[in-house]
């Protein structure tokens, strides 16, 4: 019996919204659920492990690879490149997995170019409010970097609609399940045209108010 191929699942979102705890909640409570090693041409960190948690190449290896097509995504953040890797994607799919790449609105726009079959998701904060106070709350950066990152977030939260489906994530167990439904079982109720409907009230606060 030939083993089922798994799908490819792209899961974006504006800074504060919560993607990163979700998609890390995602991984550690489905089996059948995983992420793809990277390539990166940053320096390996002290806890890290090559192959592990990315695989560290140099910038003329990363180079080659991306002009051989080698990549399904790729960018360029604070100075150093960051791809993923076909080999790696069907690493993962090949065994029957379900691949969630963690990327911004770009990345999803080259994984619809090279992987027309993903499923795409996107991740929205409940108020405009509630992603101020939950950038606020990581206490990392003044009031102006706060600002500008929340500029960041509308302009992220501006191409919601080149997603396949909404999610809201004001209550992290429920956001957790919705996600879950949509890869296992196709998750209608949220998709992009229902959710257009069911969160207007939502998008019109998160595109027209000024942050």
């Amino acid at each position: 019996m030939t083993q089922k191929t798994g799908k490819v699942v792209v899961i974006a979102a504006p800074s504060g919204a919560g993607k990163t705890s979700l998609v890390k909640a995602l991984i550690e409570f489905s089996p059948n659920i995983d992420v793809a090693v990277s390539h990166t041409t940053r320096s390996m960190r002290p806890h890290e492990v090559a192959g592990i948690n990315y695989h560290f190449v140099s910038v003329a290896a990363f180079r080659s690879l991306q002009a051989e097509d080698g990549f399904v995504e790729s960018a360029e953040v604070f100075g150093n490149l960051y791809g993923t890797s076909r080999d790696a994607m069907n690493k993962v799919i090949q065994l029957g997995k379900h691949l969630v790449l963690e990327i911004d609105w770009q990345g999803a726009n080259q994984i619809r170019e090279k992987v027309p079959s993903a499923t795409s998701i996107f991740i929205l904060p409940p108020s405009l409010a509630t992603l101020k106070q939950r950038l606020q709350n990581r206490g990392q950066d003044d009031t102006a970097a706060i600002e500008r990152r929340t500029q960041e977030a509308m302009n992220e939260i501006s191409h919601f609609a080149e997603f396949d489906f909404l999610v809201v994530n004001d209550d992290f167990d429920v956001a957790l399940d919705q996600i879950r439904s949509i890869i296992e079982t196709g998750g209608h109720d949220f998709s992009l045209k229902r959710q257009l409907e069911a969160q207007r009230s939502l998008l019109s606060e998160l595109l027209t108010t000024s942050p």
